[in-house]
């Protein structure tokens, strides 16, 4: 699906803790205390209060629960310094704690690390017995596998993570992204029916379906969609490039056309809009500069077809003669 290039990484912090049995050291029933009431204070968004709870308990009782406690803290703050001494220390503590594993997970997403991202959410799923850790987990996961261009993969750990919350936002958004790049379009048309339903006021939501709905053929009920993203932001570039795709489409040319040009005055590194005007410009028969406009969007990389339009209408096998 189409988009302006933007990079969101939303991710779940776990802020509940396994139950602990009931008997224990006395230190280490204090330390529960103490935790329960940071994440008390976490919960109400006040973590700079909940790091006095998380401190004394690592002071009673410096277990792998009162440091990732204290982590969850730093996390809020934004402290990722922080963060990540507290879980490296936990994970020295016990290299099978599951959520010390999601907890570094985390960190290196942060930090564009995919590999090691996917590494530690494989070890967290794999020691969890928390459904909702494991859930957190598999999303995780396949956001990293997502970058790492393995898209079955990464599909399959989505929709095993959301198969009980199916609601997210963020995460249906990358869902629908990967359907879309495995070519899953009545996947990603689903997808975005859930997104248009959940977020109605969202252009890219509208402009995305109507994407999709082109993909399948279906070019009258994409400009019912593409239009509906128009009436929220008219001069949106994506949905303007989408429409003129479609007016293409049905031999609207004329109307292409001022969309194309407008849609390109607002963003004129879309790739898609290039590959429309140039196909746009092969009708009129002005070859040349749809080659130009080819070449550019091959440059910008994501529209699979221009291969195909370069090879068909444009000479790329000979070169100037040598004097």
């Amino acid at each position: 699906m189409q988009a302006r290039t933007s990079r969101s990484a939303p991710f779940f912090l776990v802020i509940a803790i396994a139950v602990l049995c009931a008997v224990g050291p006395v230190t280490a029933q204090d330390a529960r205390i103490l935790i329960l009431k940071g994440d008390s204070l976490l919960r109400l968004e006040k973590p700079q209060r909940s790091l006095d709870y998380f401190d004394k308990a690592i002071e009673v009782d410096p277990s792998v629960n009162s440091y990732l406690g204290r982590a969850r803290a730093w996390y809020m703050m934004e402290r990722m310094d922080r963060f990540l001494l507290d879980v490296e220390q936990a994970l020295r503590k016990d290299s099978t704690s599951a959520n010390a594993h999601y907890q570094r997970a985390l960190y290196a997403m942060r930090s564009e690390d995919p590999v090691r991202t996917e590494y530690h959410t494989t070890k967290a799923i794999e020691l969890t017995t928390q459904p909702l850790l494991k859930a957190q987990a598999l999303v995780l996961r396949g956001e990293a596998r997502g970058e790492l261009n393995r898209y079955a993969l990464a599909i399959d750990d989505l929709e095993k993570g959301i198969a009980n919350t199916p609601t997210d936002p963020e995460v249906l958004k990358t869902l629908g992204r990967l359907y879309d790049q495995e070519g899953r379009h009545a996947d990603a048309l689903g997808v975005l029916e859930k997104l248009c339903a959940l977020e109605p006021g969202q252009v890219g939501h509208w402009s995305n379906r109507g994407f999709e709905l082109t993909q399948l053929g279906r070019f009258e009920d994409a400009l019912t969609m593409i239009e509906q993203a128009l009436s929220i932001d008219k001069d949106e570039p994506v949905a303007l490039s989408n429409r003129a795709y479609v007016y293409m489409m049905l031999d609207r040319e004329e109307e292409a056309w001022s969309d194309i040009e407008r849609s390109l005055r607002f963003y004129p590194s879309n790739p898609f809009a290039l590959r429309t005007r140039a196909m746009l410009r092969i009708r009129k028969g002005d070859r040349s500069k749809a080659c130009d406009d080819l070449t550019l969007a091959k440059a910008l990389g994501g529209v699979p077809e221009v291969e195909r339009l370069i090879k068909e209408n444009c000479d790329t096998t000979s070169s100037p003669k040598r004097k």
